[in-house]
């Protein structure tokens, strides 16, 4: 059996979660303010217990490697990286937007329209009116690459009349309105990040052997770290 920690805290999202295999079989998660720090070792602890393991049963721990919030991918990441070095096992590197993708699939696949003819967008909230974001289509191939985007009204403009768009995260919001108002553009607001879309790439990766250096991994911020005051 293949066991695998999955460690989400890229956004306001903790999740913990275990996968045996590509399904996740325990998991944990709070969405709340600057929570991680506080709860990621005890939810770890939780859902081992949940599946009756201790750390010398996994077989990697998978982490979202960004893009997302600095303080979060911080935790997370150094969370990762002090178990693999205590228990050593192989870090996997899971790209925070890709997991999203393949979660939202997931979650609703039974309910898309033309699904040979779909883009997922998940964003990120970067402040005002950007976002993290990348394009993929229904196979999960990148169409946009990873980017820093500032909203506008022609951002996706060119994908409007040729493909079903499906926006989520939560920075998708921002996007509703420069779009127009039809059946074939979901804005889904609701959109609460956890380890299903990690279990399936993470998964991928370990039957691969698809792991990270830990002396040198580093999240991937996409942007500086700045500081920010109160006020957006």
């Amino acid at each position: 059996m293949s066991y695998i920690l999955l460690i989400e805290t890229a956004t306001e999202t903790c999740c913990i979660a275990l996968a045996l295999k590509d399904k996740v079989v325990a998991q944990r998660l709070v969405t709340k303010q600057k929570a991680h720090a506080g709860v990621i070792n005890v939810f770890i602890k939780e859902v081992l217990q949940d599946a009756g393991i201790n750390f010398d049963k996994l077989d990697a721990i998978a982490v979202s490697s960004g893009p997302g919030s600095y303080t979060g991918l911080r935790i997370g990441v150094s969370t990762a990286k002090g178990l693999c070095f205590a228990i050593d096992k192989p870090l996997i590197a899971i790209d925070t937007l890709l997991s999203y993708a393949h979660q939202y699939y997931i979650e609703n696949k039974s309910s898309l329209i033309h699904p040979q003819n779909t883009l997922f967008i998940p964003m990120i909230d970067a402040r005002r009116m950007e976002v993290y974001t990348a394009v993929y289509n229904q196979n999960f191939e990148t169409i946009v690459k990873v980017n820093a985007l500032v909203l506008q009204e022609d951002s996706f403009l060119e994908y409007e009349n040729k493909f079903d768009l499906h926006f989520f995260g939560d920075g998708a919001p921002k996007i509703k309105s420069f779009l127009k108002e039809k059946a074939s553009i979901i804005v889904k607001e609701n959109f609460i990040p956890n380890a299903a879309g990690m279990a399936v790439l993470a998964h991928n990766k370990l039957l691969k052997q698809e792991y990270e250096n830990l002396a040198y991994f580093e999240p991937f911020y996409l942007k500086d770290f700045v500081t920010q005051s109160k006020f957006r």
